[in-house]
């Protein structure tokens, strides 16, 4: 991850806050990049839920937010690209192998 990327993801962070209490939407994508990455060949996900908390999990480097029944984690040491798409939206890209790509969009529905 680049120092630019770092900072973003912890600014990122370090003012989730202002979103508890707001419904949060995650739209996870799984998928193997081939020589052309096509959208038909993810594996996707859907969930919704109140934010409650969120916290950083030092032993194994996560990044986690959580509702009363959901709990998600990202894995801040694999995140190799972090970018804000439009107001009260981000999305995550890790890597978990040469070819193993985890996408995850979060939309807040921010009462501001």
């Amino acid at each position: 991850m680049s120092d630019e990327t770092n900072s973003k993801v912890i600014s990122f962070f370090e003012n989730i806050e202002r979103y508890y209490g707001c419904t949060t939407e995650i739209t996870e994508g799984l998928y193997s990049k081939s020589e052309d990455f096509d959208i038909n060949f993810t594996t996707w996900n859907l969930c919704e839920f109140e934010l409650i908390r969120s916290a950083y999990r030092n032993k194994g480097a996560r990044l986690m937010m959580e509702g009363a029944k959901m709990y998600y984690e990202i894995s801040a040491r694999l995140i190799i690209d972090f970018k804000q798409p439009g107001r009260h939206i981000y999305e995550f890209v890790e890597q978990y192998s040469d070819t193993v790509f985890r996408i995850t969009k979060i939309k807040f529905h921010s009462k501001y």
